[in-house]
Parts: structure tokens; C-alpha cells; sequence
């Protein structure tokens, strides 16, 4: 494969300051730690899950940085190189909420059919509580990932036909900004 860059060319710069919210100089720092984490220039899955495991040593956050790798790899190449990582980064943490929406709607569509099912939704549910561990203290009706997923479905599910589309997944989260909160996680990153 050659000898990896060590610095982003000026086209690539100015190709991520178009398409992200970064500066140039956070688009270097991000790039700088990016290449001392990753000197091959890309992220597997399994050096993915070990840095989630790094924020959540309390929970086992193994089955959702599988949920989340696979919406960062856009190539669906096996890695995420630092356009993905950095352009999936820029979304969660500084994206407009409809970005962000869009982003978490693909995190859900586990088969990328256009829809959230009951059992996707859940399959995230479970990995998010899992992944958090005791730390969060939930409300009865809200205790175990059934009785979100439950909530979530009955709030959203507008046509009761057990699947969501973009569009009901929207105006639902809008009403619940807890759905995206998964979101929030990249806040103390940055």
C-alpha cells in the first residue's frame, strides 16, 4: 500500500473544510492524532471498538461501536479512513439537528432498507444499555430496552405498521430528543 501521508495535501484540506465543520486547524490536530492512533491512516473495527472501550469502561460498548463503525465506513470498505471518520464526526458532534437525525436514522436502519423495524430499534437499545452499564438511571417505564423500544414505537409509529420511515423517525425524535442522544457521546471529544 506505500508509505502513508504524515499531513493532509491543501486539496484535501480544503475538500474536508467544505464538507465538515472543522477549521484548518482543527482539521490538522484531528489528522495529527488520527495518524498517531492509526500510522496505516485507517481504523478497523476492532481498533474502533477498543477506543469506545476507553470511554466506557463501565459497560460494554463492544456491539454498539459495531452499530456505529459500520455507519462511519460510507464504503463499506472494512475501515474508516479519516475522510469518514472526520466527516462522521463533524455530523454527530457540530451537524444541524436534521444532519444529525439523518445520521442516527442510518444508525437504526441496521439493513439499510429505508426503515426502522421494532427489532432494529431494539438491537441499538440493547447495545446503548449495554454499553452504559449501571451508570444511568432510567425511569420505570424506560428500565429495560423492550420498554424504551415500547415508548419509542408508540410515540413514532404513526401508521402502527411496526416500522418507521425517515419521516415518522423525524418528527418522533423531535418530540424525543432522547433518540439521538447516542449522539451526544462525541460531545466531550471535542
Amino acid at each position: 500500500m506505500g508509505k502513508a501521508q504524515s499531513k493532509l495535501t491543501p486539496e484535501q484540506l480544503s475538500d474536508l473544510q467544505k464538507n465538515t465543520y472543522f477549521d484548518k486547524k482543527e482539521l490538522q490536530h484531528w489528522y495529527k492524532g488520527f495518524r498517531k492512533d492509526c500510522p496505516a491512516g485507517q481504523l478497523n473495527k476492532e481498533e474502533f471498538g477498543r477506543i469506545y472501550k476507553q470511554f466506557f469502561p463501565f459497560g460494554d460498548p463492544d456491539d454498539f461501536a459495531d452499530y456505529v463503525f459500520n455507519v462511519f465506513d460510507e464504503n463499506k470498505n472494512g475501515y474508516i479512513d479519516f475522510k469518514e471518520f472526520i466527516c462522521a464526526l463533524s455530523v454527530t458532534s457540530r451537524g444541524r439537528l436534521e444532519e444529525k437525525l439523518k445520521w442516527a436514522f442510518q444508525l437504526y436502519d441496521i439493513d439499510k432498507d429505508g426503515y426502522i423495524t421494532y427489532d432494529e430499534m431494539l438491537q441499538i437499545v440493547q447495545a446503548i444499555y449495554k454499553m452504559t452499564g449501571e451508570m444511568v438511571r432510567l425511569p420505570p417505564d424506560e428500565d429495560t430496552p423492550e420498554k424504551r423500544v415500547e415508548k419509542i414505537f408508540k410515540n413514532m409509529d404513526r401508521n402502527k405498521d411496526a416500522r418507521l420511515t425517515y419521516e415518522e423517525f423525524v418528527e418522533g425524535s423531535k418530540q424525543d430528543p432522547t433518540i439521538v442522544q447516542a449522539l451526544s457521546l462525541y460531545d466531550g471529544l471535542l
